[in-house]
């Protein structure tokens, strides 16, 4: 594997977001994601697809809590106010291999805390997945029709809670509030200890919360590397509007104007990927996962980050990049939906 070099030059920070930065670091986290994760070179997967930019991965499907994921960093901020709120139990909604279901349900676990999971589906013959872990956990879990039912089951669950003298803690679908995206605000200063600035990270996003705190990231860093957002499920237009209103979210948390700070760096999704929908494979998606696995031996969800991956491919073979490029995979995990 080819030697990363840190970056030694870091970029420029408007005197206005020095403070911002600050602000950052005094939020307090639950230390979950102990270690920055590793980045690594994916020559050979570069060579598969007929030369072009460097291409890299950042390995977040290797954070050791709760079978890792992109949802370990934001909830480990999220994490710490349901403690000041003195909750006793966390509740949640998802699919029924949610990622973040079971990160949730990871969290409370480790917190000594009750959890309950509104899942959208039907109750699984036999639990597999992230569906398995939920029940090792111990999370509650309650089924229900559609995804359009998830806000009031989640409220009904929360005063049902109540009623029975519990204290729960309502943590939207992906942890992805402000305060969330804020573990992705700090991964990128995780990153520019890494590797110098690249010219675009590719992504899988669905709730927003991920590329919000990358975009606000880059943007109080001052960088022009692009982030894209490849959908799993909505229209980009949904995404972005989310994704915007996120970012607007994490200024006003850090003592900038929001409503300007959301228009420093431009929003991007790419929903080309998505296909018959949310978790259906597609041609590009099963190419993508083969690809990953048999030159990198890096494995890739076919519901989230597959299509990520497939986007980038595509994008390669399209010659978009120059030679000298450097194209970032954030790898948001998702590998256990493997085995559903």
């Amino acid at each position: 594997m080819t030697q990363l070099h840190p970056n030694s030059d870091p970029p420029e920070i408007a005197a206005q977001y020095r403070d911002a930065l600050r602000e950052l670091d005094n939020v307090p986290a639950l230390q979950l994601a102990r270690a920055a994760t590793p980045v690594e070179e994916m020559s050979r997967l570069r060579s598969a697809l007929g030369g072009g930019p460097r291409l890299l991965a950042k390995r977040d499907d290797a954070i050791s809590f709760g079978f890792g994921g992109n949802k370990v960093r934001k909830l480990q901020m999220v994490a710490v106010a349901a403690m000041n709120a003195a909750a006793d139990t966390l509740v949640t909604v998802g699919g029924i291999q949610s990622n973040h279901a079971r990160a949730t349900a990871a969290v409370a676990a480790k917190l000594g805390m009750g959890c309950v999971i509104i899942a959208n589906g039907k109750p699984p013959e036999r639990a597999t997945a992230n569906a398995l872990l939920d029940q090792l956990l111990g999370a509650e879990v309650e089924y229900i029709a559609s995804r359009e039912e998830r806000a009031p089951a989640l409220a009904a669950a929360i005063t049902r809670l109540q009623s029975a003298g519990r204290s729960p803690y309502a943590i939207p679908l992906g942890a992805s509030t402000p305060l969330g995206a804020l573990g992705f605000v700090r991964a990128v200063g995780e990153m520019l200890e890494q590797i110098a600035p690249p010219t675009m990270i590719v992504h899988a996003a669905s709730s927003g919360g991920t590329q919000a705190g990358l975009v606000a990231g880059c943007a109080l860093y001052g960088l022009s590397t692009r982030v894209i957002g490849v959908s799993a499920d909505d229209p980009a237009a949904e995404i972005a509007t989310k994704v915007r209103d996120i970012v607007r979210g994490v200024g006003d948390l850090l003592g900038v104007d929001g409503e300007a700070f959301a228009k420093v760096h431009a929003i991007e999704v790419d929903d080309q990927q998505v296909g018959d929908g949310y978790g259906i494979p597609t041609e590009a998606s099963r190419e993508a996962q083969r690809l990953a696995a048999r030159n990198e031996a890096l494995f890739v969800d076919h519901t989230y980050t597959a299509k990520a991956l497939a986007s980038l491919n595509a994008r390669v073979r399209e010659g978009q990049f120059r030679d000298d490029d450097t194209i970032l995979f954030w790898h948001t995990g998702g590998q256990v939906g493997l085995f559903a």
